[in-house]
């Protein structure tokens, strides 16, 4: 059996190149020395020359979601919002039935941008009720069973663990009473999805997983990357004072917190190889959840 090698956003390295050459050619740009910054998920190319950064869809992924993030991107914009911006060319770029993205580059320090600078972009974006955009409510669990089914290389007991603890946390969010209105959120605020401006304020970027739904989730997803990635309790409770709730304190959050993190393996084991190191950090994950081990370091991915 002949397996064709794939590299950044599922596409193989000659695919890829040719798409981003005809992203740029459509677009005005030159792809002259594009470095890769990101490849798990979509394929994320810094222009130097152009000062951009190109950000080509994942294989599979539904072009009305990328058009929807250009409207959600082009709104938040237009009311002055702290999100980078789009280059101002017709979005998004088809190349070979693939949509791509083109956005503002903003030079980084060597440190990301840290969780209290991610208060004062999340409390605006949590007061936007009425969005003119039309955007996916959020459903956790959804998004677990899809990926659930999507998984194939883990074992039957692992995927078995995997479900009974999704039927029994979806059992638990039913009787979860929320704290705040929903609003749209940005679904997974992070430090690695905000960017420095250069003037000690932080712009929202990475909008693929916004959507309509409760803030607690964008809350909760705060504090887990602050636990589980090293930032500690104190990174954490600075963002918390800022943003003016503590989530940990709310009786909802170990559901939220147990959903949202099984969401964070199961979208890695669904695109993990078998004998990759994502599949090892995603069996070491579930491995010791069954022990409650709620304070795991976990690697990123």
């Amino acid at each position: 059996m002949t397996t064709t090698p794939v590299t950044a956003g599922g596409f193989t390295a000659g695919h890829l190149a040719a798409v981003l050459d005809q992203v740029c050619r459509t677009a005005g740009l030159r792809p002259d020395g594009a470095v890769l910054l990101r490849g798990h998920t979509n394929a994320v190319y810094h222009l130097p020359g152009e000062h951009v950064v190109v950000k080509i869809a994942r294989r599979g992924t539904p072009a009305a979601s990328v058009r929807r993030t250009v409207a959600l991107v082009t709104w938040l914009s237009a009311q002055g919002f702290p999100t980078v911006g789009l280059h101002p060319v017709r979005q998004p770029v088809e190349a070979d039935g693939h949509l791509a993205t083109i956005w503002t580059h903003l030079p980084q320090p060597g440190h990301p941008v840290a969780a209290e600078q991610l208060a004062g972009p999340l409390q605006a974006l949590h007061r936007l009720t009425d969005p003119p955009v039309p955007l996916a409510p959020v459903d956790t669990v959804a998004a677990v069973r899809r990926s659930l089914a999507a998984t194939g290389a883990l074992t039957t007991q692992e995927l078995n663990y995997l479900h009974q603890r999704l039927k029994q946390l979806e059992t638990d969010l039913a009787r979860t009473t929320y704290l705040l209105r929903p609003a749209v959120i940005q679904g997974d605020p992070q430090h690695r999805n905000a960017l420095h401006t250069g003037d000690g304020r932080a712009v929202l970027c990475d909008w693929d997983t916004a959507g309509f739904g409760q803030p607690e989730w964008d809350l909760t997803t705060v504090e887990i990357h602050c636990r589980r990635f090293g930032y500690g309790r104190a990174h954490y409770e600075a963002f918390a004072d800022q943003y003016g709730i503590d989530i940990t304190a709310w009786d909802g959050y170990p559901v939220l917190a147990a959903l949202r993190e099984l969401r964070m393996i199961t979208t890695n084991a669904k695109r993990a190889a078998p004998g990759s190191v994502t599949l090892q950090e995603v069996r070491r994950r579930i491995n010791r959840l069954a022990d409650g081990d709620i304070e795991q370091r976990w690697n990123i991915l």
